[in-house]
This record gives structure tokens, C-alpha cells and sequence, in this order.
């Protein structure tokens, strides 16, 4: 491994930092003032999927990596909304993330190429249960954003409970309206 793939690889963890800073977009349109950044989103993504993963019986570690890497991509091209995704053309995710590692050391590279490629792919049982955590974890944060004030997120709780597809997922989000915000204080 050269000095410069070394550097490949910490110009890629430099950048991995906005992801600290950059918001998720899709809320500003339900009028959320203070959004979510998007490695907040993945952080707890990461956590639902290896525990949808345990209760599906498939890779929770391999399910937690997937989710993990499954928007760094939005370094390059930003968090666009559903909406937005209508009017415009984005390069590929796998496309986006071969750039993104492509000074990093070569078993880098290739096992980050592997994960996204996985992910995006949504063939593998973890792939599956991964997507779903990433659709889990936006209908918990709407949950939140209600209970904060804001009344037009309903939509993207629908929108994230019908595109759920593990029964675990599934089970989840009905018992999310159950369970105070506040419930774990008790």
C-alpha cells in the first residue's frame, strides 16, 4: 500500500465528514426547520437494520455495514427528494462510489464497491432487510418530526410503511404509533 492510496483513503474518510453536516432535503418540504443530517439517518439505519437483521435470521453485521454506506454517495450528489428524482438524472450510486474510493488502497476500494454493489442490488437477504431499515428509518423520524409539531409528514410515513417488505419491518412500524417518543425514560 503507497503513501498516495493511504491518502486516497483519508481524502475519502475527510469527505464521509459532510455527511455530519448535510441534511436530509425530503424534510424541508414537510416544513421541518431543523432536519436531520445524513449521517444521523444512517447511524440509526446501521441499528435498525442489524436488529431487523437478528429478527429475520440473516447477517446482522453484514446488514449494519450495508446500511452504513448506503448514502455516502450523497457527498456528490446531495439527498434528492422523490420529487426531485423526477427531473433530474443522477449517476448511479455504484458509478458515484467508484469515484469516491478510486485513490483509496485497492481492498479499500473493492470492498466498498462490494457493500454499495450489494445494497443497491437488493437481491441478498441482507440487501432486502437493509432497504427496509433505510424505509423504517425515515417513518420513525416523521413519527418524531409529528410529535415535535410538524403536521405534514403523515405522507412519508405511508410512503415508508408501503414499501416495507420484511414481516419484521413490517411489525416495526405498526408498533412505532404504539410506543411514546419518551417511553424508553420509564
Amino acid at each position: 500500500m503507497t503513501s498516495d492510496e493511504l491518502a486516497g483513503a483519508v481524502r475519502y474518510l475527510f469527505e464521509l465528514g459532510m455527511l455530519k453536516r448535510a441534511k436530509r432535503t425530503g424534510w424541508w418540504i414537510a416544513g421541518v426547520k431543523d432536519q436531520e443530517t445524513i449521517a444521523e439517518h444512517s447511524f440509526r439505519t446501521a441499528i435498525l437494520g442489524s436488529m431487523l437483521a437478528a429478527m429475520e435470521g440473516v447477517d446482522a453485521a453484514r446488514t449494519g455495514l450495508l446500511c452504513l454506506y448506503h448514502d455516502t454517495q450523497e457527498t456528490r450528489v446531495g439527498d434528492i427528494p422523490r420529487i426531485g428524482r423526477r427531473y433530474l438524472t443522477a449517476a448511479g450510486n455504484e458509478s458515484v462510489t467508484a469515484d469516491q474510493v478510486a485513490a483509496a488502497p485497492t481492498a479499500v476500494s473493492q470492498m466498498i464497491a462490494s457493500v454499495v454493489a450489494e445494497y443497491e442490488g437488493a437481491e441478498t437477504p441482507e440487501a432486502i432487510v437493509a432497504r427496509d431499515a433505510d424505509k423504517l428509518e425515515c417513518l420513525i423520524q416523521a413519527v418524531e418530526y409529528r410529535h415535535q409539531g410538524y403536521a405534514d409528514v403523515q405522507r412519508w410515513i405511508d410512503s415508508s410503511r408501503a414499501s416495507l417488505t420484511t414481516a419484521s419491518a413490517k411489525r416495526i412500524a405498526d408498533t412505532v404509533e404504539d410506543v411514546g417518543i419518551l417511553d424508553w425514560l420509564k
